[in-house]
């Protein structure tokens, strides 16, 4: 049996092996295998989290899911994001005729065999999300989603010399690779963070033999931080809210509602002009963001007329409204979700999916409320200092 992407560490009576894998790779899953049945660990971890384990375990999992709960909870930029990365990896697979994941699942799959405990051993993904998130700032935010979706939707294929590199990435890696550059900050949650987790699950794994199944990128992380104790708790926690966006979001409504309310006061016409502005700028573009996403005429409707009056209530949001009703209209049914996996290949399936088009219409009214925002605000801003 070859040695090849296998490091072996032994620490404190206990044997750790751990396999480098390409999350895309039919040569990575064979490797696992062989290895789990060769060494007989009692323990097999994998580089999965409940919710991940779920999807693979589960493959109709999406057809549980509540699109209207997701909207309350305000989980549909995520979601729209775990889609998006999942249709990377799934491209890839489908252009080299293996299942995504399949090292992982071979891993699964061997432990249930070999009788071995099985330790789910990375962090949760929304946590890493939530981490990264905070890290970046609003213009990285921005970055951060057209850097995932220009790679997801880019039609170049990948020869097998790109694929053997990608032994040395993970999925995630894999698309923010560039943009690691511009932000540095991104590599501590994304990267070296669940190096730690990793190497902490790893070696509280149950027994003296553990076999680990990593993405490659992690290995060299791994083998560093074995040796340190790493606080899982600590690592799990979503960053704290700062107060900042929250006085600023409650500020720039007071701000908006007093110098309109100030101008109708002092000069009638010039307050009707302002409540005009922030009226159309509001409405209008967040209904084109609605429109953008092929929503339906009412969802549509809706983003026009909530928007003005959400753009004010920093507690209600737009999308929410015109998602809402696109949801009511345009209800996903179960082949919507049956062939979810498959229609996020492409900008079209993308658009023409009923889940991912309530995502679309989410995501880009909200967007298109938040520019409304800023360049009605700025007109009300205009209009008060020219009248005065």
């Amino acid at each position: 049996m070859t040695e090849e992407n296998i490091t072996r560490i032994n620490l404190n009576g206990k044997e750790l092996i751990l396999i480098g894998t390409a999350h895309v790779s039919k040569q990575s899953a064979e490797q696992v295998k062989e290895v789990i049945e060769r060494e007989r660990p009692d323990s097999v971890c994998i580089e999965l989290d409940e919710q991940r384990y779920q999807s693979v375990m589960d493959s109709n999992k999406w057809r549980e899911m509540d699109i209207f709960k997701v909207i309350k909870e305000k989980k549909a930029t995520l979601l729209l994001m775990n889609l998006a990365i999942s249709s990377f990896q799934n491209r890839l697979a489908k252009q080299f005729d293996i299942k995504p994941g399949q090292e992982m699942i071979q891993g699964i799959e061997s432990a249930k065999e070999s009788g071995a405990n099985l330790v789910l051993a990375d962090r949760n993904i929304q946590i890493t999300f939530s981490r990264i998130w905070h890290n970046i700032g609003l213009s990285g935010k921005a970055q951060l989603l057209s850097a995932i979706f220009l790679s997801i939707f880019s039609k170049d294929t990948i020869s097998e010399e790109d694929l053997e590199k990608m032994k040395s990435q993970d999925t995630l890696n894999t698309i923010l690779a560039e943009f690691t550059k511009s932000f540095p900050k991104l590599k501590t949650p994304l990267i070296d963070e669940r190096d730690q987790y990793l190497a902490q699950k790893i070696k509280d794994a149950p027994g003296d033999k553990v076999v680990a199944v990593l993405g490659a990128a992690h290995i060299p992380g791994i083998k560093v931080e074995i040796y340190k104790e790493h606080d899982l708790e600590v690592l799990s926690q979503k960053p704290p809210k700062s107060i900042v966006p929250k006085i600023i979001g409650w500020a720039i409504p007071l701000l908006i509602i007093s110098v309109i309310a100030y101008t109708f006061f002092a000069n009638p016409s010039a307050g009707f002009d302002q409540a005009l502005s922030w009226i159309l700028w509001n409405g209008t573009l967040a209904a084109i963001g609605a429109a953008v996403a092929f929503g339906h005429p009412l969802a549509i409707l809706s983003a026009f007329i909530a928007a003005p009056i959400t753009s004010l209530y920093p507690l209600l949001a737009a999308g929410w409204v015109s998602g809402i009703v696109q949801a009511y209209i345009r209800r996903p049914n179960v082949g919507d979700f049956e062939t979810l996996s498959e229609d996020v290949f492409t900008i079209k399936g993308f658009w023409d999916n009923k889940v991912t088009r309530i995502l679309l219409v989410v995501v880009l009214t909200n967007l298109g409320s938040t520019l409304g925002t800023i360049i009605g605000g700025t007109e009300v801003i205009r209009v008060f200092l020219k009248s005065f």
